[in-house]
């Protein structure tokens, strides 16, 4: 898309500042209380652990477990959203896997699925899952798909 962009790690306090203009962010729940905490916010898809990690939408209680916890197989889900700034002034792009391999899923599916996404939800808060599959020796992303609707969050 030749966009230009700067590259940011998380810190291991895991704070970062979510109030920023064209802002991407992609880590898990685990490592960022702040992300978790603006995670609470979605009524429809939520990170959760039991035996392991793993995503649940909360309006079909379908549960979203990576195959490589269940059986081995190589892939994983991933979580994709746009969120609300913490100071109301805007979202943020949020991308995490249940392991690093599902952010991976998901930015596959990004560059396969932009234009659709965009029509479907223009600047609106959403999120949805994403599964994808890949490749265990070079661990490249072979196909990702959308594995529940697009939840669209009002306000």
């Amino acid at each position: 898309m030749k966009l230009e962009a700067d590259y940011e790690v998380i810190p291991t306090s895991g704070i970062v500042s979510l109030n920023r203009e064209h802002l991407v962010v992609i880590c898990g729940p685990r490592l960022s209380p702040i992300v978790a905490q603006v995670l609470e916010g979605d009524d429809n898809l939520r990170f959760t652990k039991d035996r392991a990690w793993h995503l649940v939408d909360l309006q079909t209680n379908m549960e979203y477990r990576s195959p490589l916890d269940e059986d081995g197989t190589a892939g994983d889900v991933g979580y994709l959203g746009r969120l609300p700034r913490l100071d109301g002034k805007g979202t943020f792009l949020y991308i995490a896997g249940i392991h690093a391999i599902g952010a991976s899923g998901v930015v596959h599916y990004l560059e396969n699925h932009l234009a659709e996404l965009y029509r479907d939800v223009k600047m609106r808060r959403f999120s949805t899952l994403i599964s994808c599959r890949y490749d265990p020796a070079t661990l490249e992303v072979l196909e990702s798909s959308r594995v529940t609707p697009i939840y669209r969050h009002e306000g």
